[in-house]
């Protein structure tokens, strides 16, 4: 029998990008009970509709995805709103979670985390050694809030809380909307729409000297239910794929795979985030076995396949 089999898991976020993958493993898994909310009905920002969650879900695990997310410049746009939205609706669900009783809360933190000038590669005890890049910040707090909820819900209560700490995530079924994608997506489209609209060049944030981490979203999923099997510490771990690419020469290689042949222009008055990112993968692969297996080159592969299917 699986470790998933007669239990029922509640995934906030479960229609989302990284959420669909989740679930779709989730079933593969064994796990025939999933209840996944939609926004419409359940607005986590809200005490009531978390709880009226609670009452229709009855769940043994939840498995919190949910999130407001974007990149630099929707963070820039938004910065109370992502702090207020994801705090609320973290702090909510794991609360009211507690007072269900349920068997395990998986919290779902992020990279933007870290301090701003985190020693690469970021292991996680350096997470309180200063203050995060300023572009999000806000949002990078509010899910930290989490991490402090969990050891401190395990400390007084002995509620089984994990917190999970996923590097940028990229695939199919990623946003491509320009005005919230992140780095992958968003110079996938703009390759792409120059290619189908005979244009010669595209213009790209920053100078590309800041380099990232990227994991595959299978890989990502396939991480998290192994936390959630097999997890059950305070500490927090990271989830990443271990490499750092600088966004100069990830511009280059998605421009190679989508047959992008024009010039590149850099608007270095934007901004660019956090100057590195690359992540100690360590203690994931010690305390539940998660190590990436998807090479980048065949992610991104999947991932322009995926959106040139859409067009």
């Amino acid at each position: 029998m699986s470790f998933w089999t007669g239990k029922r898991v509640l995934v906030t976020g479960g229609a989302g990008f990284l959420g669909s993958h989740l679930v779709k493993k989730l079933k593969k898994s064994g796990c025939a009970d999933i209840f996944v909310p939609l926004v419409e009905k359940y607005n986590l920002v809200d005490i009531e509709a978390v709880r009226r969650l609670y009452r229709d879900s009855r769940p043994d695990i939840v498995i919190h995805l949910a999130a407001v997310v974007g990149g630099i410049n929707a963070n820039s746009k938004n910065p109370g709103k992502f702090f207020y939205d994801n705090l609320m609706m973290g702090v909510q669900m794991m609360e009211e979670g507690r007072l269900n009783n349920i068997q395990k809360f998986v919290a779902i933190g992020t990279i933007c985390a870290y301090p701003k000038f985190t020693p690469v590669p970021f292991k996680e005890d350096d997470l309180w050694n200063g203050y995060p890049e300023e572009t999000n910040a806000p949002y990078g707090f509010a899910k930290k809030m989490l991490l402090v909820q969990a050891q401190a819900y395990r400390q007084q209560y002995g509620f089984n809380v994990i917190y999970l700490l996923p590097v940028n995530l990229y695939g199919p079924g990623d946003n491509f909307d320009p005005e919230t994608s992140h780095a992958i997506p968003a110079i996938i489209k703009k390759c792409i729409d120059a290619i189908r609209n005979n244009k010669t060049e595209i213009t790209v944030w920053g100078t590309g000297k800041a380099t990232r981490e990227f994991l595959y979203v299978e890989d990502a999923a396939e991480g998290i239910l192994l936390a959630a099997e097999k997890y059950n510490k305070s500490d927090p771990v990271n989830l990443g794929a271990g490499f750092e690419i600088s966004i100069k020469d990830l511009v280059f290689l998605i421009a190679k795979l989508t047959g992008f042949k024009g010039k590149i222009l850099w608007n270095k008055s934007r901004l660019e985030g956090q100057p590195r990112r690359r992540l100690d993968t360590s203690r994931a692969l010690k305390e539940f076995g998660f190590k990436a297996g998807t090479p980048f080159e065949d992610g991104l592969k999947k991932t322009i396949e995926w959106y040139g299917d859409l067009l």
